[in-house]
């Protein structure tokens, strides 16, 4: 969706705005699939919804979101491959985390 890239104390800062799509929400299995998948870049990343900001590699601060479906939500990364895991999380929200 939309990316905005800033730089953050000299670190390019980007952004993404997705949604989700599954109609039970981001619950567990979504979001261990999206900790899990953020775990792998050295990037820090960030997921914001209403002002709230977590810890996109860990599963229990995404739960606390509690992001139903429709929700909109901004991913955000800072690092040497923050543009790179951005793409790779966008996908797994417009692929609706493979779940029927």
């Amino acid at each position: 969706m939309n990316e905005q890239n800033n730089t953050k104390n000299g670190e390019e800062l980007y952004s993404r705005q997705v949604v989700v799509a599954n109609p039970h929400g981001l619950h567990a299995r979504p979001a261990g699939k999206l900790a899990q998948e953020a775990l792998g870049f050295k990037s820090s990343i960030s997921i914001v919804l209403d002002g709230q900001e977590v810890d996109a590699k860990s599963i229990l601060d995404i739960l606390t979101l509690a992001a139903g479906e429709g929700s909109i939500l901004e991913l955000r990364a800072a690092g040497e491959d923050a543009e790179q895991a951005l793409n790779v999380l966008e996908k797994l929200f417009a692929s609706r985390f493979e779940e029927e």
